[in-house]
């Protein structure tokens, strides 16, 4: 199996346990990007990490025993990260971490797992479907909270390197770094799609009750399967 990079760099999200992420499908990108300028996991660890995320379902899912695998130092450091399984470009699934609360070597199987089984937009992921799922790990930087007066905050969001995060009136969402670009949203829109997936109006953003918070993340991704 061939794996494709993509790396987009931004800031973080706020501190919230296993979060459901993206209510819209993903569309498979077939390019490398690269927004350098933060430190990461490198190319060779991100393969891991996606790796690491198909043993964990070949292992729990398909009843395949999981061989033993060299982890990396880095994979013991706190990072949040989220796991998205896609079937025929369509999304099957995607839970994760956004801020980080565990290792990578804990966080990636734990997500992966609940991207296949407890996400309830879903039908839990059965064995027969592994084979035509393709898996995403997105790798996130820690969350940094936009300090902006809010009728400013588009300014401070630029799409195709930052995810958001919007919280407020008890309800929060999280839309990752790359759904913007795949949707091809100006900064505005992807703020008030953030306030949509958090179950607030559109403009919610606009309101001083809100916060926002921005992340960068590395993706790294299958091609799909056939």
């Amino acid at each position: 199996m061939r794996l494709r990079i993509r790396l987009v760099w931004g800031l973080s999200s706020a501190a919230f346990s296993a979060t459901v992420s993206r209510t819209l499908p993903l569309l498979l990108i077939s390019y490398l990007t690269i927004y350098m300028g933060m430190d990461g996991i490198s190319r060779g660890e991100g393969a891991l990490a996606v790796k690491l995320a198909r043993m964990v379902l070949q292992d729990t899912i398909g009843r395949e025993k999981m061989p033993e695998i060299t982890i990396p130092a880095s994979f013991y450091e706190k990072r949040g990260v989220f796991v998205t399984l896609n079937k025929n470009g369509q999304l099957r699934g995607c839970i994760g971490y956004p801020s980080p609360v565990l290792p990578l070597v804990e966080a990636i199987p734990r997500a992966a797992v609940s991207a296949a089984l407890e996400d309830t937009r879903f039908s839990p992921v059965r064995a027969n479907e592994l084979s035509k799922i393709s898996i995403e790990v997105t790798v996130l930087t820690p969350p940094v909270l936009v300090s902006s007066v809010p009728v400013s905050r588009p300014e401070a969001v630029t799409v195709g390197k930052h995810g958001l995060i919007i919280a407020g009136y008890g309800r929060s969402g999280l839309l990752l770094p790359q759904v913007p670009v795949e949707y091809g949203w100006d900064a505005q829109t992807f703020l008030d799609q953030v306030c949509i997936k958090a179950g607030l109006p559109p403009g919610a953003w606009r309101n001083n009750d809100t916060e926002l918070y921005t992340f960068q993340g590395q993706i790294f991704y299958e091609e799909e399967h056939a």
